[in-house]
């Protein structure tokens, strides 16, 4: 089985990429049973592309005959290319080598492509990189899409969920920082 993952640098010690379509890096990762076997990072060149770079990476990627795909976030034109190509999304965030573990044991479930897309739906002008006008590119950005069927919860319960949601997009959003931050300094 081959999996990919959306990284920010490259490798089973680096981080998943909060974006799968613009992210610096893909790790691909070869696994017989339940074992990593072998690794091969490359470059997303994509990922400056002034408009479609998702569904272009998403072609790319599926066409590698991978079988999942691990990012932080789908947009609803990668979550079309790879609901056709039969390839599933796991949305994810940490450390590469744990999540494909994770996934491996069965712990990660695959999104569904009507769980893949949140604000926005990705209809911007065409331009890429968040410039459309309205809410549209860059606002895509995904929920963890639940485990289990949603269900009414006590008020408790909702706060809890609530501020785990918050405290995981805060550590996205730093994420997204911290490579706004090295994209300037290039």
């Amino acid at each position: 089985m081959k999996i990919a993952i959306a990284t920010t640098k490259g490798g089973l010690e680096d981080t998943v990429s909060p974006v799968f379509g613009r992210c610096r890096t893909y790790t691909f990762v070869d696994v017989e049973g339940k074992e990593i076997r072998d690794t091969v990072v490359e470059e997303n060149k994509f990922a400056t592309a002034m408009g479609g770079a998702g569904i272009q990476a998403a072609q790319y990627v599926a066409n590698k005959g991978v079988e999942a795909v691990i990012a932080g976030n789908f947009g609803p034109n990668v979550a079309s290319v790879f609901s056709q190509s039969n390839v599933k999304m796991i949305s994810a965030q940490g450390n590469v080598r744990d999540v494909v573990t994770k996934y491996l044991k069965g712990d990660l479930i695959p999104s569904t492509p009507q769980q893949t897309f949140g604000l926005g739906g990705g209809r911007g002008m065409g331009l890429g990189r968040g410039m459309g006008r309205g809410m549209g590119r860059g606002m895509g950005f995904v929920q963890q899409p639940p485990t289990q069927p949603v269900s009414p919860m006590p008020k408790e319960q909702d706060t809890t969920t609530l501020k785990k949601r918050m405290e995981r997009i805060e550590k996205e959003l730093d994420e997204v920082k911290k490579m706004l931050e090295e994209l300037k300094k290039k």
